[in-house]
């Protein structure tokens, strides 16, 4: 099996993985949702035995655990993951509805990301200051190093509360975008510099470089036509894999700037172990990472026809 049918099958297992180990971890945790959700108070749980029963049952989590991950297995292949054991929400539409709030600010920050790595890494290394290329060389490793938190809320003090240019908090108009964007741009962009401005070094010292320039082609084609071209393939494999962490940079982001979305819906879900939410959280940011990588696999022989070639050997 080769191509695409194996990669829908990995993307697959990948799916399955996902699903069966947070099934089990959340499981092993301690605690319990349904105590979490009727309460206890100083003197002890408010609610009886009978209501605990009730409850457990309703949610199926009286079942032995291997009958408990069949249903919910079966259940997750049609979009089902239950309901939310903290609200009785349908999970599925509980974490949908706040899907697009994140991906606002995920798809603006890997846009900034892009732009921010892409830049730095190609001025670093055509620019020919020594000084300049060294003072750009020193920012994605800085980017990668700064807390997400202190980042935003560094952010949030001089672009909001000093300057006023953008909202500090909220989920209202594309201003509220900026900030948490650029918060989770930042460590994503470092990371993407650092490999396709050592990719473009590894590219220009290449013996074709100096054949090409020898039949007259201009530095800036060189570099940009030929070394950016080539050097470009190790950086985009790195944007499907830090793609899928934008989702879970969203949980710290989303809490410093007070945004509705994923982020907050899984740390309020983690809080109270509602596992239904949860589980449909972590299968959702699976599915968002192996379609991101699986766009990046298609877009492989477009960016370089030898992979194409390698392939068909």
């Amino acid at each position: 099996m080769t191509g695409l049918p194996r990669r829908l099958l990995q993307a697959v297992v990948v799916l399955w993985a996902a699903f069966t180990v947070s099934f089990v971890i959340l499981y092993l945790l301690p605690g319990d949702a349904v105590l979490a959700k009727l309460g206890a108070s100083e003197g002890g749980l408010t609610a009886s035995a009978a209501d605990l029963t009730r409850e457990r049952a309703a949610y199926g989590l009286d079942d032995p655990l291997l009958v408990q991950y069949g249903k919910r297995l079966l259940a997750a292949l049609h979009g089902d993951f239950g309901r939310s054991i903290t609200t009785g929400e349908n999970a599925t539409s509980l974490v949908l509805n706040a899907l697009p709030s994140t991906l606002a600010i995920a798809g603006l920050g890997l846009l900034f990301a892009v732009l921010f790595g892409g830049s730095v890494a190609v001025l670093s290394t055509y620019t020919r200051s020594r000084w300049l290329s060294q003072a750009l060389s020193t920012l994605p490793p800085l980017g990668n190093s700064l807390p997400t938190f202190w980042v935003g809320l560094m952010l949030i003090q001089v672009f909001s509360f000093q300057l006023g240019l953008v909202p500090a908090l909220g989920s209202s108009g594309f201003a509220s975008l900026v900030l948490p964007a650029v918060t989770l741009a930042l460590p994503t962009g470092a990371v993407i510099g650092q490999v396709l401005a050592k990719s473009l070094r590894t590219q220009l010292s290449e013996p074709y470089v100096e054949i090409v320039l020898a039949k007259g082609a201009s530095r800036a084609r060189v570099h940009f036509g030929h070394a950016l071209r080539n050097a470009a393939l190790p950086a985009l494999t790195l944007v499907g894999v830090v793609t899928g962490t934008l989702l879970a940079g969203s949980v710290v982001t989303e809490s410093v700037f007070s945004r509705d979305g994923i982020g907050r819906v899984t740390a309020t879900a983690v809080g109270s172990q509602d596992i239904p939410v949860v589980q449909a959280v972590i299968v959702l940011a699976a599915l968002f990472f192996v379609t991101i990588n699986l766009v990046v696999d298609l877009l492989y022989p477009v960016l370089d026809p030898r992979v194409r070639t390698v392939a068909r050997v």
